[in-house]
């Protein structure tokens, strides 16, 4: 990378942190209140109203209400919509999604920000790459699952159970080994879950089990269609992460399929993102090294049976997490 590509970076990077700021310091974030009604107003409407005369259509449109609910998670533990991170929390403490405690999916998450660590199978949380010696572990039947589910088809219907399983067991051993961050979030889960499971079944009348595997499973495999692309390797960390320029599903995701703007502003309001993009949208692609897509359409067509990426991590091949000799 030239020099004069470097100051064009910098340049944006300083630009969108001052339009940031300014834009935090004085406004109230009607659009983030605003959704955080929405959601759950729609949720519960859903449940009330339309699932005793067509619960199909109810279970589809609620694990849609899911997928809000999950994108908004994302938002508050950036900050939003106040500066104040109880209040924050409190928005989205009722786990309409169930799998996923907020103040643990909140601590891996900023994790996951280290942009210099990006798709490190360590120190990447949501990496889903393996290192090799890891990989030749993997007993042969699970190697063709994680195969399958590097495709986008795949990602939709087997990545939650996956991504379930694997953190589950992980949170487990950490819960056992005394972990007391650990513990209290998932308590506080727990205690969130109570009002959603006696609404489920004593307000809406339905089976838990039926919330479970369809608006739950599904809310969450909506968000896999973002996933699924958002990262991948280069050497350079910049190019690592997507730029999807449609902004069908724009809503449903707040825009982080703009997902590098995101990553060099995540203190960024959702509604800020697009500006932020389009202000200077020849320098983020070059800054991302092209990658680049239309539209998630153009996502599924090319990647629906295909798989996208290896599941070896092209650097890292040692089991210690060291690169290769």
């Amino acid at each position: 990378m030239g020099e004069s590509d470097m100051m064009a970076e910098e340049n944006v990077r300083e630009r969108a942190q001052v339009a940031t700021a300014r834009a935090r310091k004085h406004r109230f974030e009607w659009p983030t209140w605003g959704l955080v009604v929405a959601c759950h107003a729609s949720w519960f409407c859903l449940g009330l109203f339309l699932y005793p005369v067509q619960p199909v259509l109810a279970l589809v449109l609620m694990a849609f209400a899911v997928a809000l609910h999950s994108s908004l998670q994302h938002e508050v533990l950036h900050g939003h919509p106040t500066r104040n991170g109880l209040i924050n929390e409190a928005l989205v403490f009722f786990p309409f999604g169930l799998f996923y405690p907020f103040r643990r999916f909140k601590a891996l998450h900023m994790k996951h920000h280290n942009d210099e660590r990006l798709t490190d199978p360590y120190d990447d949380p949501e990496s889903y790459y393996r290192a090799a010696l890891d990989w030749e572990r993997i007993p042969a039947w699970l190697k063709r699952v994680l195969e399958v589910n590097n495709t986008m088809l795949g990602r939709f219907l087997l990545g939650p159970g996956l991504m379930i399983l694997g953190f589950v067991t992980a949170e487990v051993k950490m819960m056992l080994s005394g972990d007391r961050r650990v513990q209290l979030g998932w308590l506080l889960h727990f205690l969130g879950m109570i009002p959603v499971y006696l609404v489920v079944t004593r307000v809406f009348h339905m089976p838990f089990w039926l919330y479970l595997i369809v608006p739950a499973y599904f809310g969450l495999a909506l968000i896999t269609i973002r996933t699924f692309a958002e990262h991948r390797w280069t050497e350079t960390p910049d190019g690592r992460t997507i730029i999807v320029e449609s902004p069908v599903f724009g809503l449903l995701f707040l825009n982080n399929n703009l997902h590098l703007v995101h990553h060099k502003n995540p203190a960024a309001a959702w509604y800020q993102l697009p500006a932020l993009f389009h202000a200077r949208r020849e320098e983020w692609l070059r800054m991302n090294e092209g990658y680049v897509f239309r539209s998630y359409f153009d996502l599924f067509r090319f990647y629906a049976l295909r798989r996208k990426e290896p599941n070896v991590h092209p650097v890292l091949r040692r089991g210690d997490g060291q690169p290769a000799e």
